[in-house]
């Protein structure tokens, strides 16, 4: 589906956009003019979590419930763990940031990389994976079943070099193929009264 097509929350309308037309999300850096989409900014995504600010629409989060979009690999280990009737709880960290239900949705629809399984992240020069990043490894298809999913709650780490969160509980799973899917899930998040 065509991004400028997917309705857009109100938080994710008012960040600023790319030459393109994208909105911005609130952890990503810029070069002069240009967002640098694949990349997180870490000062942007501590001042997130420190604020418990959404990581998409950069606007405050109410205590409870947070949502994160998923890619293959987590997305199996939670359908597994939910069909078993097991708690899931992921010990890894990872360096993606929460956010509201309607901008992880929106997220998940209009982010190329996470809206199709056979999608790559742009491989750029210096990039290096570790234990904590593999999962983000540029160039590697996102492939499988993505998810967006809500958790209870999250905690986080800011390091000198890094924002790392987990994610608690969770309270919402919604598998995807193609993000597509979403849409119906969207517009009734986004006519719910404020």
């Amino acid at each position: 589906m065509r991004f400028e097509l997917v309705p857009v929350p109100d938080g994710v309308g008012a960040r600023p956009r790319d030459g393109r037309g994208y909105p911005v999300p609130a952890i990503t850096p810029w070069q002069g003019d240009v967002p640098q989409f694949a990349l997180t900014d870490y000062g942007r995504s501590a001042d997130c979590a420190l604020e418990r600010r959404c990581s998409v629409c950069g606007r405050f989060m109410d205590r409870g419930p947070v949502w994160r979009v998923v890619g293959a690999a987590e997305s199996a280990a939670i359908a597994g763990a939910l069909a078993a009737g097991q708690p899931y709880r992921n010990l890894a960290p990872t360096m993606e940031g929460p956010g509201h239900r309607s901008c992880m949705l929106y997220a998940a629809m209009v982010c190329p990389y996470l809206a199709r399984p056979n999608a790559r992240r742009r491989v750029s020069t210096g990039d290096t994976a570790d234990e904590l990043t593999s999962a983000a490894v540029r160039g590697a298809a996102r492939g499988g079943t993505g998810a967006v999913v809500g958790f209870g709650d999250y905690e986080y780490a800011v390091t000198g070099t890094r924002v790392l969160f987990r994610f608690l509980d969770v309270v919402e799973f919604l598998p995807h193929e193609s993000a597509d899917e979403h849409l119906a899930e969207l517009r009734a998040e986004l006519a719910k009264p404020r």
